[in-house]
């Protein structure tokens, strides 16, 4: 994934990029690192190519970085849905005799759904202090 912008402000090893009218994927990101608005997004991204305020940039994020990260949101949930909904109703017919399955089966599953989104903030937090799933500034335009 590839997006044009102008780096607004540099702070060490990252700058800030203003991204004016960013392209699909960009607009159904789920990682977190970007801000949009109607004008555009705010991206952090690691300034490799040595980029200063002002300037027209090229930033990259790696398509793998992406698709774990939205696999991990996406995919986590609604697979804890559905394992939890087995599971529950397995328990109830196993052993909580007398007890409504599809009951049983529907608290285990949402019960599952909650704990994956825990799981899913936390390695949220974590992946955006690694640098593998922060945006590239790879090259300088002007």
């Amino acid at each position: 994934m590839e997006e044009i912008g102008v780096v607004i402000t540099t702070l060490g090893r990252f700058a800030k990029v203003s991204i004016t009218k960013p392209k699909g994927v960009c607009e159904h990101c789920t990682l977190g690192t970007c801000h949009l608005s109607d004008e555009g997004s705010e991206i952090e991204a690691l300034n490799l190519a040595g980029a200063s305020e002002g300037q027209k940039v090229r930033v990259v994020m790696k398509p793998f970085a992406y698709m774990k990260g939205s696999l991990i949101v996406y995919g986590l949930p609604v697979t804890a849905l559905i394992l939890g909904a087995i599971l529950g109703k397995e328990l109830a017919l196993a052993h909580l005799v007398g007890s409504d399955p599809d009951s049983v089966s529907a608290m285990f599953a949402f019960g599952a759904f909650g704990l994956s989104f825990l799981f899913v903030k936390l390695w949220t937090s974590k992946a955006e202090k690694k640098l593998e799933y922060k945006p590239v500034i790879e090259e300088i335009l002007d």
